[in-house]
């Protein structure tokens, strides 16, 4: 099989970068090359093939899943003269959602240490996202999950983590928005079941083991595009996401703005007061942990109105149904690439599948 980028018969062999439609993107290392009859010596190429010519490796277990996730360049929403937008689809995970990388790193992380071990219980607080995702991974792994979460949070998040065999505790909101007492109240539950004995608490806000699952996205990134990156954002809700792509960029040499985002009714990162949204998985109402200040070049304040008709713009014009913070996200990017101009690039991540939210208003018409 020849490379469709550097037309040259390969004699190394394949790793799968991800598949996505039709097509699979592959990476080849390469020991040699032999290009019109000449062997030369090259590191790494990147190419193209139809799924009809790959064997598509089989999975030891739905663990295996997790990562490779697909970008797109989206064609419709950007307007003329500004810079290109890609989005890297993390709804392509199994629970439909970029939690599955962190939940699975914080759970390994701490089997490696001796921390967790077969027949203990595992406990976290959620605002539904990383609760599926670590019911997901304790399902798979044989752990019993005991899990608070909020009616704050779609329903389809909540019968998710049930579906996998946790444990719900719900701790009521008030009048269903995220208010800047809700994650302490949820904490505080969590902080009871986690004083048990022969129990782990993964502890979101505080586990920088999340953030071995985050430099994946950024490694991929680096993988996936053909150019320089010149900007990235994302939405701050434990801020793992943001600090990890920022870590790998960092240590591959890339040159990238980091712009992280917040709700503008709880900029508290930007220096404002607390307040109420419907952004889940965002907007904790304090400053997290996880958040260091040399990893980031500019935090911005999002109207989560602007995020929501940006979902439903998505979804309408450009066949990506994605949930509220990927709208944010996005609507955050085009503001970037409008700044920046043509010939830029800005890349951000639509963090879980808008089917998540069906059941809400998002959507509604």
């Amino acid at each position: 099989m020849s490379c469709d980028i550097c037309k040259a018969r390969t004699l190394g062999g394949d790793r799968v970068l991800f598949s996505f439609g039709s097509v699979i993107w592959l990476r080849r290392e390469l020991p040699r090359l032999e290009i019109e009859g000449r062997t030369r010596r090259a590191t790494t190429c990147k190419y193209v093939v139809p799924k009809s010519e790959v064997a598509v490796p089989v999975a030891e277990s739905m663990l295996d899943t997790i990562g490779n996730t697909p970008v797109v360049r989206l064609a419709k929403v950007v307007p003329d003269g500004a810079a290109d937008v890609f989005v890297k689809l993390e709804w392509f995970n199994p629970t439909g959602s970029y939690k599955d990388r962190m939940a699975l790193a914080m759970v390994t992380e701490a089997e490696r240490r001796g921390d967790l071990k077969p027949g203990m219980t595992v406990v976290e607080y959620t605002g539904g996202s990383t609760g599926s995702s670590l019911a997901y991974v304790c399902a798979a792994k044989g752990y019993r999950f005991r899990v608070v979460s909020s009616d704050a949070f779609a329903a389809e998040k909540l019968k998710t983590m049930q579906a996998f065999g946790a444990e719900l505790t719900i701790v009521a909101s008030e009048g269903g928005k995220v208010t800047p007492g809700l994650t302490p109240r949820m904490i505080a539950k969590a902080a009871e079941f986690a004083a048990e004995p022969d129990t782990y608490w993964t502890d979101q806000l505080n586990n920088a083991d999340s953030l071995v699952g985050y430099r994946a996205i950024g490694r991929e990134l680096l993988e996936q595009m053909d150019r320089p990156i010149d900007a990235f954002c994302a939405m701050v809700g434990t801020a793992g996401l943001a600090m990890g792509v920022s870590s790998a960029f960092a240590d591959a040499g890339a040159d990238t703005r980091i712009v992280i985002l917040e709700p503008a009714s709880t900029a508290v990162i930007s220096g404002g007061e607390p307040g109420a949204h419907r952004v889940e998985g965002t907007g904790v109402g304090f400053i997290p942990p996880l958040l260091d200040v040399n990893r980031y070049d500019e935090v911005r304040a999002i109207e989560e109105a602007d995020g929501r008709t940006m979902a439903s713009r998505l979804a309408a014009e450009e066949g990506l149904l994605a949930g509220t913070s990927s709208g944010l996200n996005i609507a955050a990017a085009i503001d970037l690439a409008i700044e920046l101009g043509a010939g830029k690039t800005v890349v951000t991540v639509a963090c879980d599948t808008g089917l998540k939210y069906l059941a809400g208003d998002l959507y509604a018409t």
